[in-house]
């Protein structure tokens, strides 16, 4: 990992001290040897805290970004930490940052995703079976950070863009209203029609 600023688009992304302790935990919990579509996870969760950050969200949600994967996906069931250490990363990376891993990590996509951007919407957490109705900022929190999560993997893999692009897109323009203007921006300039 570079210790330096990142060059993202037209933005350098620094490289802060909560930067380094969140990639640290993550390589100490083993992401950097754990095999992940672009290379490592480390690598893929440094890359998606790097897009939140050139998009200009803010450090809880850069933080969230670096870490999302720590309890698993609905889409990458490997977890770094059971759920029952969730203190733990909050210590590193603040009870914010941590709610916003915890609301990515329990998402039941197929169940959740329909009625994200409403604001009645019903999530559904996967590891509890609850269903609940997240205020609007973590709604938009979890809008980013699925579009910067799968925008790495799009940008990483033609493949990955010609078969899944056209419906992500699609999600994603679902998901517009929760969007910032620079998260929208890089949907359509990785997905939008003319990438091949």
């Amino acid at each position: 990992m570079s210790k330096g600023p990142v060059r993202r688009r037209d933005a350098v992304v620094p490289r802060t001290p909560d930067h380094h302790q969140a990639t640290a935990l993550m390589r100490d919990l083993g992401a950097g040897s754990l095999p992940h579509p672009g290379g490592t996870l480390l690598a893929h969760l440094d890359r998606v805290g790097d897009r939140l950050a050139a998009w200009g969200a803010r450090p809880a949600l850069q933080r969230a970004g670096l870490t999302h994967a720590a309890y698993g996906t609905d889409g990458f069931p490997t977890a770094l930490l059971p759920l029952d250490r969730r203190t733990e990363l909050a210590a590193v990376i603040g009870p914010e940052s941590e709610e916003i891993v915890y609301l990515y990590a329990s998402c039941d996509r197929r169940a959740s995703y329909p009625g994200l951007a409403v604001p009645d919407g019903l999530f559904h957490d996967r590891f509890t079976g609850r269903t609940l109705t997240p205020a609007t900022p973590l709604r938009r929190d979890f809008a980013e950070l699925t579009v910067a999560n799968e925008l790495d993997l799009a940008h990483r893999s033609r493949d990955f863009r010609t078969r899944w692009g056209p419906e992500l897109l699609a999600l994603f323009s679902g998901f517009r209203v929760l969007l910032s203007e620079p998260a929208w921006q890089d949907c359509l300039a990785v997905l939008g029609p003319g990438r091949d």
